[in-house]
């Protein structure tokens, strides 16, 4: 298990059709040697596994991955209380983060996005 500094960004869609560098997340979590989110570790490193959301112009948003019941992943941020405004993964736990790979977020305003893995490296 290694903790893995992982950033996601916008996939094209039909508000950015380029995609955009300015819109996305970086998280820490534990990966396993196939890339896959070890929830194990992650028990072990809860307090270490950090995300920040940066939405163009918009301040930041700073939380924790989290799994919720049933072992579905998603980021939930400081000073939410609300289960609602968590931005959850789509099937992150069979997924596989390695560059280029594509992943799905339900974000807080309820709309589904697409991000691409764009850099992973070591969070030590």
């Amino acid at each position: 298990m290694t903790m893995k500094s992982i950033r996601l960004e916008l996939a094209r869609d039909h508000e950015f059709p380029d995609g955009s560098n300015e819109h996305g997340y970086e998280f820490v979590a534990p990966l396993a040697a196939d890339g896959s989110l070890d929830a194990a570790e992650w028990k072990h490193h809860r307090g270490e596994c950090t995300v920040t959301r940066f939405w163009g112009d918009e301040d930041e948003e700073s939380g924790h991955l989290i799994r919720k019941p049933g072992g579905a992943w998603a980021f939930h941020y400081d000073g939410e209380g609300n289960e609602d405004d968590d931005d959850s993964g789509y099937r992150f736990n069979t997924h596989v983060f390695e560059l280029g790979a594509y992943v799905s977020l339900k974000e807080q305003d309820g709309k589904e996005r697409t991000f691409r893995v764009v850099r992973i490296r070591d969070a030590r």
